[in-house]
């Protein structure tokens, strides 16, 4: 494999931001060192063109129009739940004309080269593809009107697609779509230039909701309903375990205990004991840093589930703990009070604005507190899945994956194959969060087959596998330190922040954020004050960190917006009114001129932080929710407001907190800003998901460590959100502003200010601060 196609991209990095992939004897190792200066030789780029194989809007690669009608539109992006093979699909049909009863979708295979980068995650999938789509829909529109005008003889200026027919204007004459396909697809593709997009005026899908549309039929064009809600309620959908075939085997994997051991030896006679269990494989890692590779362990394979479960149960092995290093004495509980401890001490300087030090020493009142969250999973309902067998010398794959390329390119090189000899086939994931942008689950699938000369063979995680070998959102720890003066302005800021990096995974530890992880709201921090330091200082990392859904957004917000509240409270100021006071004046921001280069991978200039956006949301959300109305005791309203993924949310949750210390959430309302709408149906559903998986991150969700081991099993002790937690009502205010403003990211950029919003609203209910996430037990102290 070469360099070049050993290259992959992590989550949310755009080309100048990633680390650098090289193949080394035959198996792919990812990573040794932070390529920035090879982004620095390139003409810079952005968005889609800055992704790995950039985007492609060949109407031949995405559409296909059969001798009877039927449109079939290619989605090359993994549907977890956003609803992605429903949107991309409703843009290119849009743009074609197509009647929605008559639309299908195929799922793409990996293959970059042909359908451009399908690393779905980033919350990028529509900001990156609706115009793409939109041409290829556009393009495949004008080759039919090309088509209808040779075979009638007019000029194609007299042809116009209309509603899965071309209607030759002067005579009223129509052919279908079916009718021209053939045709149509024997001519050149326009020059992209030469295209005419519709107006919007003459969309009948985007930014629609669901549902047929008032006084139409379906052949009029209703309004688009979700592609796979039917297969998905009746059982039909498949998903990465309900690929089977008739002579496939069935493997699970006992994993080191801790990152970074390794098998010293092991006694499997008793395992092969066990009816049905065919064979024990060990399974390599490659040690620290792991990267997407298997951790390595002893394999169970076996002609059911069951049998490899307890032949795996059933093994005795001989871990080297001595080759995890420190990893082998990780304590959380110790590492977090660490990080407090480091906290307190000055780190490296990341934004420095006027003079922080005289601003505190100066300053009238003197605020400070300290912020904490926990390891966790992400914990899909899917747990990790995947199908592999070998034959005629190609690897072909079946398995819930977010980043299809990567997955190809790991596999290739795990079997000495080149590329295009591996078939990923992307099924649905039931859960992705980013652990299946990962793909070491089909790693050891693949590495089995192998061994068992391509016999297809199915590796399954069960939910202890998941949570135990999950790729761990990070711990954080921020100390927080603001000056105030005699009117009760905010006049010095000062931020530290402490997490292990992303980057330890695929290089040496560099126990600093990367610029990615601190352009997630910590650099990019809005506020307008005199004087300001964010300061970021060491932490390790001891077991494997990956991204989670919203990753290093959800700390800093946290932090951010629970101290805002804490400082509105020390000024005597409502808190509304003191969180539009540290926005400061309607603005843009350019992220360049406040250190920072990433600003999720687009044009800054396309992509300020506009501080407008950020007030109208604060603003919207307020309102609806009631703000400044009194509320019995006992009960109150938090606000918090984050931009990320281009996109901007303000939430306030109103909950109570009755004698027992119980905890009820009445509502929810979200404003939010994404820029224009292509599916709103999907948008609030991921707005409604993201307030209650935030809930349940702020009240429950949390993985520790002792001597190395991760202490959870299962969801008896890894919590997630009941339906007690979630709000008795949810309120999507969707925002869209005026003028040219570009797509936003949506399915990520919900949840960051959740937590915050919960906890400030806990103080306003009953005057405890939470500063250490999850709340837990700690309404009852």
């Amino acid at each position: 494999m070469s360099r070049t196609d050993a290259n992959l991209l992590l989550a949310n990095v755009s080309r100048r931001h990633f680390f650098k992939g090289l193949a080394a004897g035959g198996a792919l190792v990812l990573a040794a060192r932070w390529d920035l200066a090879l982004g620095e030789e390139e003409e810079k780029q952005y968005g889609a063109e800055a992704m790995p194989h950039g985007w492609v809007d060949d109407p031949n690669v995405f559409i296909r129009i059969d001798e009877d009608g039927t449109v079939t539109v290619t989605n090359h992006r993994a549907e977890m739940g956003q609803g992605i093979r429903t949107s991309l699909v409703m843009v290119a049909a849009d743009e074609l004309g197509a009647d929605w009863d008559r639309v299908r979708v195929e799922q793409a295979p990996a293959d970059e080269p042909k359908y451009g980068n399908q690393n779905t995650d980033g919350s990028r999938s529509m900001r990156h593809w609706f115009a793409p789509m939109r041409r290829a829909g556009a393009a495949a529109r004008t080759m039919l009107e090309q088509a209808a005008a040779e075979r009638w003889g007019v000029p194609v200026s007299e042809c116009r697609a209309g509603v899965h027919v071309v209607v030759h204007q002067p005579s009223g004459r129509e052919l279908g779509f079916g009718a021209l396909a053939a045709a149509a697809r024997e001519l050149p593709v326009p020059e992209r230039d030469t295209l005419a997009l519709k107006p919007r005026s003459e969309w009948r899908y985007i930014g629609e909701d669901a549902g047929p549309a008032p006084g139409t039929r379906a052949g009029d064009g209703a309004r688009p309903k979700a592609i796979d809600g039917e297969a998905i309620v009746s059982g039909s959908a498949v998903y990465g375990a309900d690929v089977r075939f008739d002579d496939m085997l069935y493997a699970v994997v006992a994993r080191p205990p801790v990152y970074g051991a390794t098998v010293r030896g092991f006694d499997d006679a008793e395992a092969r004991r066990i009816k049905g269990v065919v064979r024990v494989i060990e399974i390599a890692g490659t040690g620290q840093p792991a990267g997407f590779d298997p951790l390595g362990g002893v394999a169970v394979v076996a002609e059911n589930t069951w049998a490899a479960m307890e032949g795996r149960k059933a093994l005795k092995i001989d871990w080297n703990l001595e080759a995890a290093g420190d990893n082998a004495a990780y304590d959380t509980e110790q590492y977090r009070k660490a990080l407090e401890e480091g906290a307190d001490t000055p780190g490296k300087v990341i934004r420095d604005e006027g003079d922080i030090e005289r601003a505190l020493a100066d300053a009238e009142n003197r605020v400070s507190a300290t912020y904490s969250m926990p390891h966790m999973a992400q914990a899909p309902m899917e747990p990790p899945v995947a199908l592999a067998r070998i034959v005629d010398g190609r690897a072909e794959i079946w398995a819930p994956v977010q980043n299809p390329g990567a997955t190809r390119a790991n596999v290739a090189g795990r079997l000495g194959l080149e590329p295009e000899d591996v078939d990923i086939n992307v099924t649905l994931l039931g859960g992705g969060f980013g652990r299946k942008s990962k793909p070491d689950f089909v790693l050891e699938a693949a590495s089995l087959t192998q061994a068992l000369e391509g016999r297809p063979v199915r590796v399954q995680w069960t939910r202890d596998d998941d949570l135990h070998h999950a790729y761990f959102h990070a711990v954080s720890v921020d100390r927080l330190e603001a000056g105030l003066n005699g009117e009760g302005r905010t006049v010095g800021w000062r931020h530290r922040t402490l997490s292990p990096s992303i980057g330890s995974l695929f290089a040496p530890d560099p126990e600093h954020k990367g610029g990615f992880e601190l352009g997630m709201g910590f650099n990019t921090m809005p506020f307008d004050i005199p004087a300001l330091r964010l300061e970021n200082p060491e932490a390790s990392a001891h077991t494997r960190i990956g991204w989670f859904r919203a990753v290093y957004n959800l700390p800093h917000a946290f932090a951010i917006q629970s101290f805002a509240a804490e400082v509105a409270a020390a000024a005597g100021r409502d808190h509304r009114d003191y969180l539009l006071e540290l926005l400061g004046p309607a603005r843009r921001i350019d992220p360049r001129a406040i250190g920072e280069e990433w600003n999720y991978g687009e044009n800054p200039e396309r992509y300020p932080i506009d501080v407008g956006r950020l007030r109208a949301v604060v603003e919207k959300a307020t309102a609806e929710a009631g703000w400044g109305t009194k509320r019995p005791k006992g009960r109150g309203l938090g606000l918090a407001v984050h931009h990320s993924f281009a996109s901007y949310t303000a939430v306030v949750l109103d909950v109570e907190v009755d004698d027992d210390d119980k905890l009820t959430i009445h509502s929810a309302d979200m404003a939010f800003d994404c820029g224009p709408q292509v599916n709103p149906e999907r948008i609030r559903s991921q707005l409604e998901g993201a307030c209650v998986m935030g809930i349940g991150i702020a009240m429950q969700s949390e993985i520790t460590f002792r001597e190395g081991r991760v202490q959870q099993d299962n969801f008896h002790q890894y919590f997630v959100p009941r339906m007690d937690l979630a709000p008795r009502a949810i309120r999507v205010h969707l925002i869209e502003p005026e003028g040219d403003v570009p797509l936003g990211g949506v399915g990520e950029p919900g949840m960051p200010p959740v937590p915050p919003a919960l906890c400030n609203a806990i103080h306003a209910a009953t005057g405890k601060r939470i500063r250490r996430l999850p709340v837990g037990d700690q309404l009852a102290v």
